[in-house]
Formats: C-alpha cells, structure tokens, sequence
C-alpha cells in the first residue's frame, strides 16, 4: 500500500445541503446545521479510516520493527529499512542478544586433556629454501652456537619435509583439541621462514606448556628405514640447562614411541637407536633451550622409497598424528 501524503478528501457534496434563502428563520438554519453535523462527522471518521490518514492529513508512520525482525541486518542504511509481513529470520538476533553472546565466556574446555597446554613444532618452513641467509644466522645454543634453522630434506620426487610435518602437526592438533587440550603452534605457515630454534624453544617455555613434540622426517639414505624419538641430553650451558626436563622428556618419548608403532606398523629405526626408536642427542637447541618436557620424532625417511610411500599417503599421516597424540595423553594421564 502506498501512503498518501495528501489532505484529507472533502466532505461529499451529497452529504452538504445547500445554502437556505436569505429570508429563511434563524431557528430553521440553527435546527439543519445540528441535524447535519453528526452525519458529516461520522463521514469525515470513515473518510480518515477508508484513506489511511491521520491526524492532521498526514499519514500514520509504521512502527519501527525490532532489530530481530528485519533482514540482512547492516547490509543496507537506516534509511533503507522497511516493515516487512514476512516471518522474521531466526538467524539475525537483535543487538541486545548479540552483546550477551559476545560478552558471554566461553564454555570450559572438556576431555581427558582440560586444562593441559601442549605445544607442537612443525619442523621447519616450506619458505626456507628461498630464505637462506637468514636462516644460516648463527643463534646460540646454550653449548655452542647453530644455524637459525634448515631446509629439512624432500622425498626423491620432490615432496618436502616442511610440508610433511605441517600436515602430520595439524592432524595432532585437531585430535589433541578434541580431547580438551590447549594447543599452540610455533607457525601454521603463516611467515616467510623460520623460526629458528631458540625461539621455537622460547614458544614452549612462554607457553607453559605440559608437552612440546617436533615433528621432522629424515633425509638419509635408501635402505634405512623407520622412526625414531629424539631425548634431551642432560645439558647445562649458558642458556641451556636441561636438568629437571630430562626424566619427563624421556617419558613422554618413550610413551610416543610406543604408540606410534602400534598406530602407524612402523618400525624403529634400523639405522641407529639399537633398534629402540630413542636416540640421546645435545646438540639440537630446541631441546637444549627446552624449560619444558620436549621430544622431536622423526617419523621415517623421506629418501627411502618405502618410507616415502608412507609419509605422502594421506592416511598414514593420521595413523602418525593418532600414535603422537596417544602418546601425548598417556603422558599426561588422560
């Protein structure tokens, strides 16, 4: 319906008598115009209601409609809103109820892993190889003094290790998540290169975190095959002082280990470990810097062909982020 803006329409001339002569009796005119007067009031009523008028001429405005009844709130100006019939849409609450959700905290985390940190380092960074220089930094060690960070190595066909790793990562994040757990990334992909290995240990340490895992694969040669858990040596050197993470660290590698091996049918390592799948180093600075429990695991080799069907099938891949992520829990008595 359109709204009028014109004044009311006059009364109807059927409705009007004419004008009486000039010798008519004053009681005559008096008596018409008291007779006529409700009929022309109650025509001028149903005029108002027939046209939609209202006080004064002037149309009745529409009531504006709540927030929560208009559609594609924001998507158009103040100006543009309009009554609508229609059944108001479910999806677009009204402002009130938007504050309250926006405010509202955040239901607790639930699951074996509630409360618990863990934080996971994919090796290395699919920029690195364009990133050279800065990655060849020397950064201290605690011990000594190392490269900022590596290419890590690819398979003969090309696939990289940085991509490996960032997949199986984000595997175990999504299975740690689902069991309560706070997980924090030292990159998702997200900057050029890097980081290098003392801020990766920095990021745990900040982090508080219960549990630290790096992800890498090997790159040495064709015919040793298998995983293998990297511990912390006791170490203790400037910045470096690996004392109280030693025994944890052993535990949770022990527990990943296990696990990885029955989730994965991987073997350890044929190539050092005496067949354990623990290797003792102090030589990496993430674990030297570590204030936290910290292992790396390499989850095969990337140049044998064998291991190398493995780490690029998708569904392997699960089957390693599943055998890291039960060792995690275990570890941390989920």
């Amino acid at each position: 319906m359109r709204y009028d803006d014109s004044p009311p329409p006059p009364e109807s001339a059927a409705s009007v008598s004419p004008d009486p002569p000039w010798y008519a009796r004053r009681s005559t005119l008096a008596v018409a115009v008291a007779a006529l007067a409700p009929t022309a009031l109650a025509g001028w009523v149903l005029t108002q209601v027939l046209t939609g008028s209202g006080p004064g001429g002037q149309p009745p405005q529409p009531k504006a409609l709540p927030a929560s009844h208009t559609t594609g709130a924001g998507a158009r100006g103040a100006g543009d809103a309009k009554a609508s019939t229609a059944t108001p849409s479910p999806a677009a609450p009204d402002s009130a109820s938007a504050s309250a959700s926006t405010s509202a905290p955040a239901a607790p985390a639930k699951g074996p892993l509630a409360g618990r940190t863990v934080v996971i380092d994919p090796g290395h960074n699919t920029g690195n190889f364009k990133h050279t220089s800065e990655i060849d930094r020397q950064v201290d060690i605690g011990t000594n003094r190392k490269e900022c960070d590596t290419t890590g190595t690819t398979t003969n066909s090309g696939y990289m290790e940085a991509e490996f790793t960032l997949d199986v990562s984000r595997r175990t994040r999504a299975l740690l998540e689902s069991k309560g757990a706070k997980v924090v990334f030292t990159h998702d992909a997200d900057r050029p290169w890097g980081p290098c290995i003392d801020e990766r240990a920095r990021i745990g340490n900040e982090a508080k975190a219960d549990a630290v895992v790096s992800v890498h694969a090997d790159g040495v040669s064709a015919g040793n095959r298998g995983f293998h858990v990297i511990l912390p040596a006791t170490v203790k050197g400037g910045a470096a002082d690996t004392s109280k993470i030693v025994g944890p660290s052993r535990d949770l590698g022990e527990r990943i280990a296990g696990n990885f091996a029955r989730s994965t049918g991987s073997a350890p390592a044929n190539y050092l470990g005496s067949g354990t799948g623990l290797v003792v180093r102090d030589d990496l600075g993430g674990l030297n810097l570590s204030t936290r429990p910290k292992v790396f695991i390499e989850c095969g080799n990337m140049r044998d062909a064998k291991d190398a069907a493995q780490l690029t099938s998708p569904e392997w891949r699960q089957k390693a982020a599943e055998g890291i992520t039960n060792g995690i829990v275990g570890f941390l008595g989920g």
